[in-house]
């Protein structure tokens, strides 16, 4: 996502998004839902990129909407297909993501982020827009869905799923970067204290129920996870959010494991691509550069004991089978 720090009050600030047509069922937009004519490009280092890999796997769009995978490391034109053949997306043709961007918007000159999706025939960008990309993925490519697929956003709860999304976009999600960018005592201490407060909160939410809304797998879980599962390998250390590791937390800790577990989770996190993101890309924190070795991933894999609350993970849909075979990850551990 686009981002800067403050120079009057050090705190970190984000950037409204500038792409924000939507990809509809009825294409009000100029961008109708199309199997294959998008390409989703992601990062997979990035927790807001991470969100649509992960409700894309749940859905079973991956034939419908192919991704494009971006190296973690970024240089000075940002998000760059050094993972491809020859430098460059095999289907958009580019090297590098800016260049979707200038098609769609030649006078643009703002941050360059994931994800994208990006229209085929023309090369352009159609939306940045974080939260709208997932939750138009549960709600126009219904058509598109695999059988059995989960209801991500259902309509009676989302009001609740909405308020619980906000609270965790602006105290978990947004607290990370706003700890970790603060460039004065004061910002920091105040990102730091929303932060933890909030993990609080959600600690004493989870402790008797499996999901953060209903007893299913909902669009709040897939936001919450994406951080958590970055907390102890980046977020503790490298963003100073240091009060406690997430292992140190026992509901969330048994929380993100039971999602990181369930499919359609673990199998889209690559903790090589997220650490090596941050430590390296991050020279203003870590100028060394240096990627630590911790913490112990295969902890990641141990029981839970979340079962005991309850709680239908797919509702009354199924797991999505295994990841297409150019999706596998390398082991993690």
């Amino acid at each position: 996502m686009v981002q800067g720090t403050d120079p009057e009050t050090g705190k970190f600030v984000r950037s409204p998004f500038h792409f924000t047509d939507r990809i509809t069922a009825d294409g009000a937009d100029g961008w109708p839902v199309e199997p294959g004519r998008y390409r989703l490009v992601v990062s997979r280092a990035c927790p807001w990129a991470s969100r649509a890999l992960v409700v894309r796997r749940l859905l079973g769009l991956e034939a419908a909407l192919p991704v494009a995978v971006a190296d973690p490391i970024q240089d000075e034109k940002s998000w760059r297909f050094t993972l491809d053949p020859g430098d460059v997306d095999p289907v958009l043709g580019i090297r590098y993501l800016a260049e979707a961007y200038a098609k769609a918007d030649p006078t643009y000159d703002g941050g360059i982020s994931v994800p994208a999706i990006v229209d085929v025939p023309s090369g352009k960008v159609v939306t940045n827009d974080v939260p709208r990309i997932t939750l138009d993925l549960e709600t126009e490519w219904t058509a598109h869905q695999r059988p059995g697929a989960p209801d991500l956003y259902p309509e009676p709860l989302r009001d609740e799923i909405d308020a619980v999304n906000a609270r965790v976009y602006a105290d978990v999600n947004a607290a990370v970067y706003e700890a970790g960018f603060a460039t004065t005592q004061s910002a920091y201490d105040d990102a730091y204290r929303r932060l933890f407060t909030c993990l609080d909160e959600l600690s004493e939410r989870l402790a008797d129920r499996r999901y953060l809304v209903g007893d299913t797998i909902t669009e709040a879980d897939i936001r919450l996870f994406t951080t958590l599962v970055r907390f102890d390998p980046v977020y503790h250390g490298h963003f100073k959010c240091n009060r406690h590791k997430l292992a140190e937390l026992p509901v969330l800790w048994a929380y993100a494991r039971d999602l990181f577990q369930t499919p359609g989770f673990g199998d889209t996190v690559d903790f090589d691509h997220i650490k090596r993101h941050y430590y390296v890309v991050h020279g203003n924190v870590n100028p060394t550069g240096i990627v630590p070795n911790g913490p112990v991933l295969a902890e990641w894999a141990t029981p839970h004991g979340r079962e005991e609350l309850g709680g239908r993970p797919f509702g009354d849909g199924a797991p999505p089978g295994p990841p297409p075979p150019a999706e596998v990850l390398p082991p993690q551990w």
